[in-house]
C-alpha cells in the first residue's frame, strides 16, 4: 500500500510562490454596530480577498472562521462575551498559518492588532495590494 507523504512548502518573497494572506480591515470600527455598516466592511474585505485570489494567492479573513463559531456558541449580539471570546483570538491564531497580512481600510484597533501580531510572528506585512507579487 502506497502512503502519500506531505512535505511542507516554505514560501518566501524571493520564490514568488503562492502565499496565504490574511486580509485585516475594520469590522466594527466606525459602525456603532450597525449591521449594514458592518456588512459593508466585510464586503470591502471580501472584495479585496477576491482580488488577492485572482493575483494567485490564497486570501483569508478571520471573519470567515470566527463568525460561524460565534453563532454556534450562542452569541446574542456583536460585542457580547461570546463574541469577544472568539472574534479576535481566532484571527490571531490564523496568522500562525498565514504567510502575510494585508491591512486595508480605515481606523481599526483590531486590524492594527493583526498587523502588530503578524509583525511579531515574522510575517510579511502589506499596506497596499500593489505590494503583493502577481503570480
Amino acid at each position: 500500500m502506497r502512503v502519500a507523504t506531505y512535505t511542507p512548502k516554505i514560501f518566501a518573497m524571493e520564490t514568488k510562490g503562492s502565499m496565504m494572506i490574511l486580509v485585516a480591515g475594520p469590522y466594527r470600527s466606525g459602525t456603532n454596530d450597525d449591521p449594514q455598516l458592518i456588512a459593508a466592511n466585510v464586503k470591502a474585505m471580501s472584495d479585496t480577498a477576491l482580488e488577492i485570489y485572482r493575483m494567485g494567492h490564497l486570501p483569508v479573513l478571520g471573519e470567515w472562521f470566527a463568525l460561524p463559531l460565534i453563532e454556534a456558541a450562542g452569541s446574542k449580539e456583536t460585542g457580547d462575551e461570546i463574541f469577544n471570546e472568539i472574534f479576535h483570538p481566532v484571527a490571531v491564531q490564523l496568522i500562525d498559518r498565514c504567510d502575510a497580512v494585508l491591512r486595508i481600510g480605515g481606523a481599526s484597533a483590531g486590524a492594527d492588532e493583526m498587523i502588530k501580531t503578524g509583525r511579531a510572528k515574522g510575517k510579511t506585512i502589506f499596506y497596499k495590494k500593489t505590494e503583493i507579487p502577481l503570480l
